[in-house]
């Protein structure tokens, strides 16, 4: 349940790694869910937050640019390898500075090899900016199994649906229905990451039975809750 409040590396990037728990992180513009055995990249000068749920066991790689040339110049979510698990382990226990020409040179360039190699997770929920969709934002994240249509929303805005729906592509890059199925299915990883039953989180989000909860999470992360988390 720790919180690391607000702030960045401006000459390092980053690889947050998350062991065991689930961090939440918030960084630029964006928000993500980090469960076990997954990392976020966080490039140089990127400010960010990071909230650990329940308890966590997390370790961070830092990278020099330099050392890095093609890094990615965006925060993302990535799946981390047994490899490179095996690897980061291995490289906690480098003593610095090691000579390049070594074993701890050689571990420490296979680190860098396989960091570039990581596949990208949808565990992203665009933060927007305009105040309208951040009213929005607001109560699906205080509310998820809020079910307000679009109309509902146009009314309380005193807005045009159109302009919603205009909102929600321009800032959003997603209509305000995916929007929302990934404010609850994020919040769903969350809930599951700390042990809370299938059903119970579900229902809490709003799905009409834990078998439409579990169809629409492997349509959107490719594996059941069940598997996820093995």
């Amino acid at each position: 349940d720790t919180l690391i409040p607000l702030h960045h590396h401006p000459d390092r990037h980053q690889l947050v790694y998350a062991e065991t728990g689930v961090l939440v992180v918030r960084a630029g513009m964006g928000r993500w869910v980090v469960p076990s055995t997954r990392a976020i990249w966080i490039p140089a000068g990127t400010g960010h937050v990071v909230h650990c749920i329940g308890l966590v066991r997390m370790r961070s790689l830092y990278v020099t640019p330099a050392a890095m040339p093609q890094a990615p110049t965006g925060a993302s979510a990535v799946s981390v390898t047994p490899l490179l698990a095996a690897l980061i382990r291995a490289a906690a226990g480098v003593v610095q500075p090691y000579v390049e020409d070594s074993r701890d040179g050689r571990l420490m360039r296979l680190v860098l090899d396989e960091m570039q190699t990581l596949p990208a997770l949808p565990l992203h929920l665009p933060e927007p900016a305009d105040p309208r969709l951040r009213a929005i934002g607001r109560r699906l994240e205080r509310q998820p199994d809020d079910a307000s249509t679009l109309q509902d929303w146009a009314a309380r805005l005193q807005v045009d649906v159109k302009t919603i729906q205009r909102l929600c592509a321009r800032e959003l890059g997603m209509t305000f229905g995916q929007w929302r199925q990934q404010a609850r299915l994020l919040r769903a990883l969350e809930r599951l990451a700390v042990g809370e039953k299938v059903i119970d989180v579900a229902l809490a989000l709003g799905y009409e039975s834990p078998s439409a909860f579990a169809t629409m999470f492997k349509r959107r992360f490719g594996l059941t809750p069940s598997r996820f988390f093995r």
